[in-house]
């Protein structure tokens, strides 16, 4: 039996044992439409029961579960400061300005071009591709009903952005869990996705570009009115932006992530003391549930955009982050996870397949439960040993499971993303996926890199 391992088993009772909980975990969330809190929770009581069959103590499997949260209790914190600093960016004035700015940068000869771009760039302020989509994707999707653009297109254009900013934004949940769940800096993270992003990035807006020719708008009223209507929130003023340069050149500095959020905190409550006199009973409310305008002011959409942050909005992440490491734990613990690999193990000789079974585990995990955050967990918890084993430093698996898994979901009907989008944008996920291009290509970009070598980080001395 292996030294970090409870019990031993062959491959292919592992694979019995793992089909059984990805049937029961897509049964729950996909049947049941269950939070996957729960589904992890009936998966993780499931083990516990096999754990007692096969004569283990309870005190055993629990202390395999707590060395897997202990672990990454860095992302538990992190989550925390992140939640603060987007309600400080909100309530400064930060995150509605760049919003503003960045509804400059719109026209009309290009409107599918201009809905990605207009995407990314609110994709990056708010780290939240739903966010994104339910406010700015709405806007262009009532424009492109009226003026006779492809729907479709338009909501291709506006996913694709809305993923770029969700994989890029340090305020973002799941780039958060990737970097943590490997134990890399945040940033370092975010600066070595840039490898597969950008490219993918410069290819989807070549793409748009090309599209947009076959179509002209001349009407932007509605974006017009979301412009108006940010500027009526009194949030909007050009040095609300400091704090973003804090940030920058913080990140640029490679000051740890913690301190940083904490100095962009700083500046970020010095300019809402510019324009506005919060008591600080209303900052204990916005830090702890997040910003929310004035009262009594006609925002419309806008009051969603400026509406959030706060601790209690990271609760949901931090939980599921402790459940599906729990989870890592007992799979490792039990010899689930050891088993499987050890069925793979004579496959995984190089680099390349290294990063390709970690590419396709993400993916396949998406489809069969639908659902992104287990993706990244339960791939990042699998191979950050094999990776290690070949010589492949943890910041190449972070990137692959996010290029693999983060902007794959809303191309899954099934999934939660696909789910939310459907429900929003009013039409079928199958109708948009042919147009996501910037989910396929992150995928791509990932697979070539991990077979050419180009932009792999190994460890030092090479192990294999």
């Amino acid at each position: 039996m292996n030294s970090n391992t409870l019990l031993t088993m062959r491959p292919i009772k592992a694979v019995a044992i793992a089909g059984v909980l990805v049937a029961l975990l897509g049964l729950t969330m996909i049947a049941w439409s269950w939070v996957p809190h729960l589904s992890l929770l009936v998966v993780i009581v499931a083990l516990l029961f096999f754990g007692l069959l096969n004569k283990l103590k309870f005190e055993q499997m629990q202390a395999c579960m707590i060395d897997s949260v202990g672990a990454a209790m860095g992302a538990i914190y992190l989550f925390s400061f992140i939640g603060l600093l987007v309600s400080a960016l909100m309530m400064s004035g930060a995150i509605p300005t760049l919003i503003y700015y960045g509804f400059e940068i719109l026209s009309a000869k290009v409107f599918y071009l201009s809905a990605f771009i207009l995407s990314s760039v609110v994709g990056i302020a708010l780290g939240s591709g739903f966010t994104t989509c339910a406010t700015v994707g709405v806007a262009f999707l009532g424009m492109a009903t009226a003026f006779g653009a492809n729907p479709a297109i338009v909501a291709g254009a506006v996913i694709s952005g809305a993923l770029f900013g969700d994989k890029m934004s340090p305020l973002s949940d799941t780039t958060s869990i990737a970097a943590s769940l490997v134990g890399v800096d945040l940033f370092d993270h975010i600066k070595n996705m840039m490898y597969t992003t950008v490219p993918a990035w410069i290819i989807t807006a070549i793409i748009f570009w090309y599209l947009s020719a076959t179509n002209t708008i001349s009407d932007l009223s509605g974006i017009a009115i979301l412009k108006e209507q940010l500027f009526s929130s009194g949030l909007v003023h050009g040095f609300s932006l400091i704090p973003f340069a804090v940030l920058v050149i913080l990140a640029i500095l490679r000051v740890n992530a913690i301190y940083t959020i904490i100095a962009t905190i700083i500046a970020a409550l010095m300019i809402t003391y510019t324009h506005s006199s919060p008591s600080l009973t209303e900052l204990g409310g916005w830090f702890f549930a997040g910003y929310t305008p004035a009262e009594g002011l006609a925002l419309g959409d806008v009051a969603k955009m400026v509406s959030r942050g706060g601790l209690q909005s990271m609760f949901f992440s931090q939980l599921l982050v402790i459940l599906a490491l729990s989870l890592g734990g007992l799979l490792q613990g039990l010899g689930i996870l050891p088993a499987l690999l050890d069925g793979m193990r004579h496959l995984l000789t190089r680099a390349s397949r290294g990063v390709a079974a970690a590419a396709f585990t993400s993916l396949g995990i998406n489809v069969l439960v639908g659902e992104q955050y287990l993706s990244l967990l339960l791939s990042g918890n699998a191979f950050l040993p094999e990776y290690q084993r070949l010589g492949l430093h943890p910041i190449n698996l972070s990137r692959t499971i996010e290029d693999a898994g983060t902007v794959i979901n809303p191309l899954v009907p099934w999934g939660v993303y696909g789910g939310f989008l459907a429900g929003t944008f009013g039409m079928p996920v199958i109708e948009y996926v042919p147009y996501a291009f910037f989910c396929y290509l992150c995928f791509l970009l990932t697979l070539f890199f991990g077979i050419t070598g180009l932009t792999i980080t190994r460890l030092s001395p090479k192990l294999t």
